[in-house]
């Protein structure tokens, strides 16, 4: 494995209906009202020529002081069990949601692969891997929290 890839796994249970968890997690253009401390700016970045899927430019950031700017589209679906994009940018690779209702809750498996290729985040990877993985950590947890307000919000 390089220095600047990354496989940062994150699971979440959630109290909730999969429909209504897939419905959120699905419309990336809604992620910097749901998810602001992380989710600075999102925007249609136009059709991706792959897939024809719907582009969006990213400004991310996470816990240590450096934004992210990337995009990313969908490449796969299927409601409401799983979502697959991939990304470029700063962050090149590819990421999936999986949903499976348990009773009363849903678990959530967000699966990311990318390579750092922010300068800064490439240059030292190698000695700040660490770091870098407990930003996308803090991150996700943000996410978590903020799932779980914006399922209050809807109810």
């Amino acid at each position: 494995m390089a220095a600047n890839e990354y496989y940062m796994p994150t699971q979440w249970r959630v109290k909730g209906n999969i429909w209504e968890i897939y419905e959120i997690c699905s419309d990336f253009l809604d992620y910097q009202r749901w998810w602001p401390e992380v989710y600075l700016k999102i925007q249609k970045g136009g059709t991706d020529m792959e897939t024809g899927n719907e582009v969006y430019d990213i400004l991310s950031r996470g816990k240590l002081p450096y934004k992210l700017r990337w995009r990313s589209c969908k490449t796969a679906e299927q409601a409401p069990h799983f979502i697959s994009l991939k990304s470029s940018g700063d962050l090149v690779g590819h990421g999936t949601w999986q949903f499976e209702q348990d009773g009363e809750y849903v678990n959530v498996q967000f699966d990311w692969y990318v390579n750092a290729e922010k300068p800064l985040l490439k240059l030292f990877s190698p000695i700040l891997k660490p770091f870098f993985t407990s930003n996308h950590y803090w991150a996700m947890t943000r996410g978590r929290e903020s799932l779980e307000k914006e399922l209050m919000r809807r109810r």
